[in-house]
């Protein structure tokens, strides 16, 4: 592979992490939703909801960071002659 080609590899690499990334903080939207809608109707305490809002959070920033990592990683797999 060319270096050229190689560079427009890793732009996608990177369109893809994005792109992931925005799924991941979408799911992690929805479950917001979904908790403060439960706390709504009663079905979640306050203190659960800001414990479970918590872990929400945790879970996404995990999963972010792992993303990343792997961006990181295959752009170096890529790169490597």
């Amino acid at each position: 592979l060319s270096q050229e080609r190689r560079e427009q590899m890793v732009k996608l690499v990177r369109q893809m992490g994005e792109e992931e990334k925005v799924r991941v903080r979408s799911a992690r939207r929805d479950a917001m939703e979904a908790l403060k809608k439960g706390q709504k109707d009663g079905h979640i305490t306050e203190d659960d909801l800001h414990r479970m809002e918590k872990e929400v959070q945790t879970r996404t920033d995990k999963h972010v960071a792992d993303i990343d990592q792997h961006i990181v990683s295959k752009e170096k797999e890529i790169l490597t002659v």
